[in-house]
């Protein structure tokens, strides 16, 4: 069974940083897209970070490109998203989604889409405080 258990969030000021953690268990990163997205009540889940772990591609939306880095650690099954220069905009739930099928991303990698991925996590809270 395939379960993703996202981790890290939390509340903090704007300018401030977090790291979450999405740990994968009866799931191998290896050669997976992997995403993290982000949903605030009323509003559809947006894609913020994907990567594909097959060739350490990655992928941002405009609104966190700059900010937020994507990256794995295959030793420990487990995806990163570090979060700087929070911003009250980011105050969100967020989630980390893997594929089943082990398949590269497009080129170019334009779009991060839930309907792309199989499994997902349940949520971590991050809040940000002006």
């Amino acid at each position: 069974q395939v379960q993703l258990v996202e981790s890290g969030g939390g509340s903090v000021q704007a300018g401030g940083s977090l790291r979450l953690s999405c740990t994968a268990s009866g799931y191998k990163y290896n050669s997976h897209l992997i995403g993290w997205f982000r949903q605030v009540p009323g509003k559809e889940r947006e894609g913020v970070a994907g990567i594909w772990t097959g060739g350490d591609v990655t992928y941002y939306a405009d609104s966190v490109k700059g900010r937020f880095t994507i990256s794995q650690d295959n030793a420990k099954n487990t995806i990163y998203l570090q979060m700087n220069d929070l911003k009250p905009e980011d105050t969100a739930m967020y989630y980390c989604a893997g594929d089943r099928t082990p398949l590269p991303p497009p080129h170019p990698w334009k779009t991060l889409s839930s309907s792309d991925f199989d499994y997902w996590g349940q949520g971590t809270q991050v809040t940000v405080s002006s």
